[in-house]
């Protein structure tokens, strides 16, 4: 970097960390606004020249500038003369006019406008480098309307139809495939989650049917790209020409995009079959269980959803101190950071006994009977639709707006977010509950399925080994079926955690072996 383009880079870096302390970082969250690193972009820019070569000029566009790390880096990496074209967009002009006034005179030029409304330009104009942090604005953020005209252009820019549970990013990603020139060249600092969500699924298509998918790097989410967004991030390479199904990807995990601590080329037609990507490159192609699976022998359902924890889960004392009636309540288990036992054992009502006890409000009564026969529990009841509590979304769906969703005690739950740096090794907790206390959706509950449910109320000890089964599954089993976050974060879904192998439990029931002629999915009813 010359002298000039260093100044450049030190009076954007200020210019980022005044702009990004106007904002509260909630705001920011919710835009999803966050900035490249310095040495980041450079890395990307210098793999995107090895990439490009040699050939001809560079036409370069960012579809969310922001402040222009990837511009600044790339006024780094290729020399001024091979820039023919350099173009940004920034919808918020918080970040867009000052980076407007900072890079006015180095060529760039800056739109104050959303990239996915703007005009696309003309065969002859377009781009044959393209590099973007797009906004990571999740979908509860975005509105119905914005949803459907962004599928609806995304459908009509290349036939890919966008799942509404998908953030702003994956439109961004589709949407850039007009404004890419033949054999252009994109690279996408995007979360890695799309790897493995159901939601994903459309981007994955539109990367193995629409262009040539080159290379995904994946950082170590242990080591957060960008400090407050609790993302594990991934850079994903492609070129804009028919794909070739026999062709292969490579996969990369951890260090820098031309040093990473692991590779491996995976055909593209393995990625078709392949339902979670985040496996490459630490693994072979993926197994399905050849045996029954925790599905099998379970139903696991998410921990209940109450619409407001403070509000609706008390504690004995606050109970008490109110007034408000017992019967109305139910237990239920604390966070599991405040459970620091793996066996939950009860008093004689069934609550459990631990240190802090907590109990969910569920009247099973009409708000007239509430209002007639429990004076103190209506006025709760009021607070809570003073406090707006009534009008939350989970609350004003439910029949009575202060009743919770079915979830009975199960025997035995599963933490759903865990991390693998854990002194003992194991990010996921199974749980022994001989209480009569629910969960709330921080839990994975494991429901017994019939006949295995049966076998277990006929012996009490047979529930304790069944336990230390599910205690005894490997964890990198578990990770390889979950997904993971930025910091080391992982979580599992109900339906990942069904994929787990079951194998040590059907030794415990040898009888049901040989009765059940296994086919996964119908060992038990």
């Amino acid at each position: 970097m010359n002298e000039a383009d260093l100044e450049f880079e030190v009076e954007r870096l200020a210019l980022q960390q005044l702009l990004d302390g106007q904002l509260d970082a909630a705001s920011r969250n919710r835009k999803g606004q966050f900035a490249t690193p310095t040495g980041l972009a450079v890395d990307i820019q210098r793999y995107a020249k090895k990439c490009l070569g040699e050939r001809g000029k560079v036409r370069f566009i960012d579809p969310a500038l922001g402040t222009g790390s990837f511009y600044s880096a790339l006024l780094n990496v290729f020399p001024r003369t091979s820039i023919s074209a350099a173009v940004g967009y920034e919808i918020d002009p918080h970040y867009g006019n000052p980076a407007k006034k900072l890079w006015g005179k180095t060529g760039l030029d800056v739109y104050l406008e959303d990239f996915t409304q703007a005009e696309v330009p003309l065969p002859d104009e377009r781009f044959n480098l393209l590099i973007c942090n797009p906004p990571y604005v999740r979908h509860h953020h975005m509105t119905g309307d914005e949803k459907q005209r962004l599928k609806a252009r995304t459908w009509d820019a290349c036939e890919v139809d966008i799942s509404g549970l998908a953030g702003l990013y994956c439109y961004f990603l589709v949407l850039g495939h007009l404004w890419m020139a033949d054999n252009g060249l994109a690279a996408w600092l995007i979360p890695s989650e799309f790897m493995d969500v159901n939601y994903g699924a459309s981007v994955k298509r539109y990367l193995l049917d629409k262009v040539t998918l080159l290379h995904i790097h994946r950082f170590d989410p242990n080591d957060v790209q960008f400090g407050d967004a609790l993302v594990s991030s991934a850079v994903v390479w492609f070129r804009n020409t028919p794909p070739q199904r026999t062709g292969r990807v490579r996969f990369t995990f951890g260090g820098t995009l031309e040093r990473p601590k692991r590779e491996r080329l995976v055909s593209a037609d393995t990625l078709r079959h392949e339902p979670k990507w985040t496996r490459y490159p630490m693994k072979e192609a993926h197994q399905a269980a050849t045996g029954p699976v925790l599905g099998d022998f379970f139903r696991i359902k998410r921990g209940l959803v109450t619409g407001s924890n403070k509000y609706f889960i008390l504690s004995e004392r606050e109970i008490e101190n109110r007034g408000l009636p017992i019967a109305a309540f139910r237990p239920i288990l604390p966070s599991p950071r405040n459970v620091p036992i793996d066996e939950i054992s009860c008093d004689s009502f069934g609550n459990p006994l631990l240190e802090q006890r907590l109990f969910l409000l569920d009247p099973p009564w009409t708000e007239k009977e509430i209002r007639d026969e429990y004076p103190s529990l209506w006025s709760y009841l009021e607070e809570g639709k003073a406090e707006g509590i009534a009008d939350r979304y989970v609350c004003r769906h439910r029949a009575m707006w202060y009743a919770q969703e079915r979830r009975p005690p199960a025997p035995f739950v599963c933490t759903y977010l865990g991390r693998s740096d854990k002194k003992n090794g194991r990010p996921f907790r199974f749980i022994l509950n001989d209480s009569k206390a629910t969960a709330a959706n921080v839990y994975l509950m494991l429901y017994p399925k019939a006949p295995f449910e049966s076998a277990l109320s006929d012996s009490p000890e047979l529930k304790r080994q069944v336990w230390e089964c599910l205690n005894q599954i490997c964890p990198q089993v578990m990770l390889n079926e979950g997904r993971v976050y930025g910091g080391g974060l992982h979580k599992l879904e109900p339906k990942e955690l069904g994929n787990v192998s079951a194998k040590a439990l059907v030794g415990l029931f040898p009888e049901l072996r040989r009765r059940c002629s296994w086919k996964q999915g119908e060992l038990f009813q």
